[in-house]
């Protein structure tokens, strides 16, 4: 139930007189208010307006304040009784079900919530696995190095398989000689990756990966020239390739017998080259990688393929 004001006591407009619990004020007075004179009286006081107001506020504002807790206290009761009630006891026990349900779903859901991070986090990850390689796939298709072979085309593959087949269904008549075998020549393998990142940093220099691959290509080429022609008939011979022969003849030693060797004639003979500090220095490259030596005699330096 509301709080009941308390009752106007005596004073000027029948406000509180709350003078009297005042304290007493100095010799001079205080701010200027002055002292009573009256007998009873103990100091200065403010304007009995301003007082009255100040009082009367504090007054309302406890009433509210009690108000409120006896409202809040009366709800209280009023669901305490209807929970004792045997009518709502069913309908109370059915919320309180769906409630602990609603809670479960709630703890599933941030389970759940917790999990689609996860997985979001993970797809990411690969997402961005998947760009780095394809970047990689892209750089490599776009900086395919020169000198290695190329896939021979399926449909070459095919009719080469074709013609063996029919070569098999229909056997000549006539058998014909069979081609002689070209004579096997020895190259030098290119160099690796690897091999060039294990060869010292002294030894390497400035030099690059392709650069001493060229120099292995052209070294090759003039082997590949030099052999074809001593494999060569004399009778198909010109007079300068002659020359060669007997050349390549003469440069022949007991320690070369069997090897496939060139000197620097044949490198300016059947190549580009320019046989300089450069390319001495790719030499000391691919001597350290095996794939050519050196065998000293005669006033020649002959470069023997490993």
């Amino acid at each position: 139930m509301p709080v009941k004001p308390l009752p106007k006591g005596p004073g000027a407009g029948g406000s509180l007189d709350f003078s009297r619990y005042l304290p007493l004020p100095s010799a001079g007075g205080l701010n200027g208010y002055s002292a009573r004179t009256a007998p009873g009286s103990y100091g200065p006081q403010p304007p009995a307006s301003s007082s009255g107001n100040m009082a009367s506020s504090d007054l309302e504002d406890l009433c509210s304040h009690i108000n409120t807790k006896i409202s809040t206290i009366k709800k209280t009761l009023q669901l305490r009784n209807m929970g004792q009630e045997p009518s709502l006891k069913s309908v109370l026990c059915k919320i309180g079900h769906e409630m602990f349900l609603l809670n479960g779903l709630l703890n599933k859901m941030e389970i759940e919530v917790e999990h689609q991070e996860k997985l979001k986090n993970s797809l990411k990850e690969m997402q961005e696995s998947i760009k780095r390689d394809y970047n990689e796939a892209q750089h490599l298709r776009e900086n395919i190095p020169p000198h290695l072979p190329k896939a021979i085309p399926k449909c070459t593959v095919g009719l080469i398989g074709k013609s063996e087949e029919q070569s098999k269904v229909a056997e000549p008549e006539c058998v014909k000689k069979p081609a002689k075998e070209p004579k096997f020549i020895k190259e030098a393998p290119l160099i690796t990756a690897q091999e060039f990142e294990g060869v010292p940093a002294y030894m390497r220099g400035r030099l690059t990966y392709d650069q001493i691959n060229g120099v292995v290509q052209d070294l090759n080429k003039a082997v590949i020239s030099k052999y074809k022609i001593l494999h060569q008939p004399m009778k198909s011979m010109s007079s300068a390739v002659r020359n060669l022969y007997h050349r390549f003849l003469e440069e022949e030693t007991k320690d070369t017998k069997g090897e496939f060797f060139i000197v620097e004639a044949d490198i300016k003979e059947f190549t580009q080259l320019k046989v300089d500090k450069r390319f001495h220095s790719i030499l000391n490259i691919l001597r350290h990688c095996q794939r050519v030596r050196e065998v000293r005699g005669a006033r020649l330096v002959r470069y023997v393929i490993c």
